[in-house]
């Protein structure tokens, strides 16, 4: 199943889409009355319990199916606002984790198993509340009242959750843009490309899209990229090491990320040699998968080491995590704190 749906993503991205995407039409357009009918009850409040939270909320999300950088551009996010004297908390969905389904408090010890694995990671890397939930106005709520300092809140994915009101959308996309343009299942879109309008900025984590660009002409749309920092050991993080220490070594890469190519890229700039293992994003590991040939070393993002750091039999192998961190310009930091400037207590 893995498989056929990795495959079915590289034709929605393919420079030149197959002809039998065009056999999901009737879906797609099945597909497309849903969303229209969805999004038109909700913008005419026709639907009960949507939610206006007393702080702003800023939703960092993206249009396609699959990773595209949210997680880190939710970090630079709240980096840049704690340090112009915001208080932020992190609200998740928690994907695929086992206790979602009610609010929950993440912390960096907390099981990705149980949590999700980004909102771990964020747990990990931010140092701020983070809170998980199906519902996520309800997550929300929860963790204003267990965080009453907190006066912003950063909803990851948080796109077509419209029980929570918003006062600014970010919509991220990676190198691979909007695919072919179309919706699910003939396309890689949750939502029309028109969806656009309604947001407040772009973020380009490589190369901008035409097709977008040309969707959304007046969304002031900005460049990031990762930046990738010294490999640490993940039986001992204190252990660190560069690009330079594993030239000429048999190596093992995996990610099961949204577009593990990405993470297999950076690898290859930094002139790095490997073999590639492509996992489905959030993927739960286990020992097994990564029992590779000797010599057994395995290079792997952060997202999955928050996983793999709690494997049980451990993994023989030598594992090695590559941490990355999102820049942006100083121009999307001003535009961010100006949005949210009339919503600042005095």
């Amino acid at each position: 199943m893995a498989k056929a749906m990795a495959w079915l993503q590289g034709c929605w991205y393919a420079r030149r889409p197959p002809f039998f995407l065009w056999l999901f039409a009737p879906l797609m357009l099945l597909f497309a009355a849903i969303v229209g009918l969805r999004r038109f009850l909700y913008r005419r409040g026709l639907v009960p319990g949507v939610l206006r939270l007393p702080v702003p909320v800023v939703v960092v999300g993206n249009l396609t199916v699959g990773g595209a950088g949210k997680t880190p551009l939710v970090l630079w996010i709240a980096q840049t606002l704690r340090a112009a004297g915001w208080h932020p908390g992190i609200v998740s969905r928690g994907h695929l984790g086992r206790e979602n389904h009610v609010p929950q408090a993440v912390f960096p010890d907390s099981t990705p198993l149980a949590a999700g694995d980004e909102p771990v990671l964020l747990a990990v890397r931010s140092g701020l509340p983070v809170w998980i939930g199906r519902n996520r106005a309800a997550a929300a709520r929860a963790l204003l009242s267990a965080h009453p300092r907190t006066d912003v809140l950063l909803l990851d994915d948080g796109l077509q959750h419209y029980r929570l009101k918003r006062d600014v959308e970010i919509v991220v996309f990676d190198g691979r843009g909007a695919g072919n343009g179309l919706l699910l299942p003939a396309g890689p879109l949750r939502e029309p490309l028109g969806r656009l309008g309604e947001a407040q900025a772009l973020v380009f984590n490589g190369a901008p899209d035409a097709r977008v660009l040309r969707a959304a002409p007046v969304l002031p749309d900005f460049a990031m990229r990762l930046e990738p920092a010294s490999f640490y050991a993940l039986q001992d993080p204190r252990r660190r090491a560069t690009a330079a220490d594993f030239q000429g070594r048999a190596l093992h890469a995996v990610a099961g990320i949204g577009n593990p190519e990405r993470f297999f890229r950076t690898l290859e700039e930094l002139g790095l040699c490997f073999a590639r293992h492509p996992f489905p994003d959030h993927h739960h590991f286990t020992a097994a998968e990564l029992d590779f040939p000797a010599p057994k070393i395995v290079l792997m993002t952060e997202k999955d080491a928050v996983k793999c750091a709690r494997l049980t039999p451990y993994p023989t192998a030598e594992i090695w995590v590559l941490p990355v961190t999102a820049r942006l310009p100083d121009e999307f930091a001003h535009y961010l704190l100006e949005s949210l400037n009339g919503y600042k207590a005095a």
